[in-house]
């Protein structure tokens, strides 16, 4: 899984501490994201980030990640055009990382991420996406 791994055996094996702090903020910032607006987190949930991937006309990259097979890359300026200033903003904020590291990052952790949340191809019901629960599932707890 390549950065998806690493950021979690450094969420695992420095506990919020330097670069894998960051790495574990980056990952809770993605899941908060995915919640949406239930949980505190930034951005209107998967279902608008869907459809934010459609409008920036990469729907077919989002698909590739909630569906079964292979996930499409996505570049960081593909993420960042789709994104928009608002969320990066929030984004940025709330990991530390610099606006190039976090979207060099997210373009590797966003599809694993999505991909996870999205087991055979079924959206979580609303409201039941449990950061919490989804961590400790990506972190072995």
């Amino acid at each position: 899984m390549g950065l998806l791994d690493s950021v979690i055996g450094a969420a695992l094996g420095q506990g919020g501490q330097g670069e894998g702090g960051s790495q574990a903020a980056l990952l809770q910032a993605v899941l908060a994201m995915l919640a949406g607006g239930q949980q505190g987190g930034a951005g209107g949930g998967l279902g608008d980030l869907i459809a934010r991937f459609q409008q920036g006309g990469l729907g077919d990259v989002m698909s590739s990640w909630v569906g079964a097979g292979q996930n499409l890359p996505v570049s960081p300026d593909q993420l960042g055009g789709v994104l928009g200033d608002d969320l990066l903003g929030q984004l940025t904020r709330s990991t530390g990382l610099s606006g190039g590291d976090l979207l060099g990052q997210l373009a590797q952790v966003l599809p694993q991420v999505v991909n996870h949340v999205t087991p055979g191809g079924e959206m979580p019901q609303p409201g039941g996406l449990d950061i919490g629960s989804v961590l400790g599932q990506l972190l072995g707890r």
